[in-house]
């Protein structure tokens, strides 16, 4: 059985978690080159406003630079401004004054590299949803035509349409703060379910 094959992500989205919550063991790439606007360095959370992206900058390096060697930039203060984001739109949610104090600390600590601040964060979303899946990185950039894994490196993309039923992607309605306002928003990043429904979000992504 071929292995689910992953690019890093931040704060990702429901059918990302949903693909590693599934599989017993999952690969995140490190020798990709990085590509820019995808959700390895942005997710996308539901404020007053809809739908909104929050983009982490990266510090521009050589023009192909491996993701692994991919830095965080810090001449924005984007950190109080992700924060500040996430308590407008979910300070109001069910759940977030709970989790808050685990995830607030992400948004203060200063990490060099992308992936280490993406693997800690989803450490801990893995720990919330007792996730169990077994995560490698690679040695080697893995070819796209590899048997050995099923890859899904280019196809969670914030501007590609997923179809249901289809890489993992699924539609699973839940209460959101704004749905009065938006109904249902789908695939927002899994911070969006744990907020709303608490440790409910452990069987709605398995």
């Amino acid at each position: 059985m071929a292995e689910l094959l992953l690019s890093t992500a931040y704060l990702p989205n429901i059918q990302y978690i949903r693909a590693i919550a599934q599989n017993q063991e999952a690969t995140i790439e490190l020798f990709e080159h990085f590509p820019k606007q995808t959700f390895r360095n942005r997710c996308h959370i539901l404020t007053e406003a809809g739908a909104t992206s929050l983009s982490i900058p990266i510090v521009k390096g050589k023009s192909k630079q491996y993701l692994r060697d991919t830095k965080i930039s810090y001449n924005e203060r984007w950190q109080p401004q992700h924060w500040h984001a996430i308590v407008s739109a979910y300070n109001s949610s069910p759940f977030f004054e709970y989790f808050r104090d685990d995830m607030e600390p992400f948004f203060r600590r200063q990490f060099t590299f992308l992936i280490d601040l993406n693997n800690v964060i989803n450490d801990l979303i893995f720990k919330i949803l007792k996730i169990k899946t077994t995560i490698h990185h690679t040695n080697d950039f893995i070819t796209l035509d590899n048997p050995n894994f099923y890859d899904l490196r280019n196809s969670i993309h914030p501007k590609k349409s997923q179809t249901i039923g289809e890489n993992y992607y699924t539609e699973t309605p839940y209460p959101q703060v704004f749905d009065s306002k938006f109904g249902f928003v789908p695939n927002l990043s899994i911070i969006d379910m744990i907020f709303n429904v608490g440790f409910e979000a452990e069987e709605l992504v398995k």
